[in-house]
């Protein structure tokens, strides 16, 4: 008889980025090069200078050598320094731990704060990497319904009527993936609020917050508020704002007890972050500033191109849209959405990611991320799609 494979894993779905890629094998180039809307990539290489710093670390013997278990003090210290002055209040180094992307940011924290079979609310449509890693480490993801008609902001009173026993965190993302809803500051209040009532943890996941709309200012105010940080996990990417995401970047930001479990798992999973990127991102943090609101403006430069490419076309309609992402309504209502984005890739090049991939009740949407696609090939689509 043959070994079998973890049940547990084998009920999780595939990787959907590279099984939706696959559909695009079925297109024949007929209407031009492929769109390819389907990940969330930067749009161009890492700073010149960065990429040199890269370069020097990566050649050089300490970068090979062990790290400190929670990252190297440089990169933690630059992080903290960076939130401090973004979000306001104090935030110190030892308050910081570098993971190997924010996916891995996540995992550790559900780590270190759920059993297997306790619950965790999260947004719908959610970010399937979440759902995925929750259901992988036994534990319980619970719908937190976003409506189109609230803009994809979750309400605190839907969260509220979803609380029991099992719960054990809540998490919000924002800007989110997959709608690009912006959540107001007064709404991340608010749920904090929340959980420190009931004694649960809140998670924010803000991959992509350096790429707020200009003049906006802190996301929100719990870092600066007394006592407004407890019981808060801030989960951050560095591979989309100094586009490295082949390094592998990530961070969260807690209190002492929760960076002491996290030392605790990322000792057993990853030892140490890989070091090479991290003191080229270090000084990239300050250094980098000016490059890095250039690639915001081109970004909603961007979102601008998509959208007045969508405008004119009947039945296409955007539900939100954001930095890195819009969430559209397709004009086959009853077609389900896998079936409309494999025949938008086969049959007009265009490569978005169905609805469906991110949770229930989503067949009629589809999620577009247009960082990778400059503004003219962006232009193209509205005879794409006619």
């Amino acid at each position: 008889m043959p070994p079998r494979l973890s049940p547990t894993i084998a009920a999780i779905q595939s990787p959907p980025i590279p099984a939706a890629q696959g559909w695009a094998r079925a297109y024949g180039g007929a209407r031009g090069p492929l769109i390819d809307l389907s990940q969330a990539a930067p749009g161009g290489a890492p700073h010149p200078d960065l990429l040199a710093r890269l370069a020097q670390a990566a050649g050089s013997a300490d970068a090979a050598r062990y790290g400190p278990i929670l990252g190297d003090e440089i990169l933690r210290a630059a992080l903290a320094q960076d939130v401090a002055r973004l979000y306001g209040g104090r935030v110190e180094a030892g308050e910081v731990a570098i993971t190997a992307g924010c996916n891995a940011a996540f995992v550790t924290t559900m780590l270190a704060i759920c059993a297997p079979g306790e619950t965790v609310l999260l947004p719908t449509p959610w970010y399937f990497n979440h759902e995925m890693s929750l259901a992988m480490l036994g534990m319980v993801p619970r719908a937190l319904p976003c409506r189109a008609d609230d803009g994809f902001v979750p309400r605190v009173a839907d969260a509220h009527a979803l609380l029991d026993e099992s719960v054990r965190a809540i998490v919000l993302v924002t800007p989110n993936n997959p709608t690009g809803a912006i959540y107001p500051p007064e709404t991340i209040a608010a749920f904090a609020d929340l959980a420190r009532s009931r004694g649960i943890w809140l998670v924010i996941d803000e991959t992509y917050r350096d790429f707020l709309p200009s003049g906006t200012g802190a996301p929100h105010g719990l870092f600066a508020q007394e006592g407004g940080r407890e019981g808060v996990v801030h989960l951050y990417s560095f591979s989309k704002s100094y586009a490295v995401p082949g390094h592998r970047l990530g961070a969260l930001i807690a209190g002492p007890e929760m960076i002491e479990a996290a030392g605790k798992i990322l000792d057993n999973v990853q030892i140490c972050p890989a070091r090479a990127g991290q003191s080229a991102v270090a000084w990239a943090i300050d250094a980098l500033r000016p490059w890095r609101e250039e690639a915001r403006a081109t970004l909603e430069g961007r979102a601008d191109a998509f959208a007045a490419a969508l405008a004119p076309l009947p039945g296409w309609e955007i539900a939100s849209i954001g930095p890195y992402f819009a969430y559209v309504r397709h004009p086959w209502h009853g077609i389900p959405a896998t079936d409309a984005a494999r025949r938008l890739a086969a049959e007009r090049g265009v490569l978005m990611l169905p609805g469906s991939f991110f949770g229930p009740g989503q067949e009629d949407h589809l999620r577009v991320a247009f960082a990778n696609v400059d503004a003219q090939r962006l232009g193209e689509l509205g005879e794409r799609l006619a």
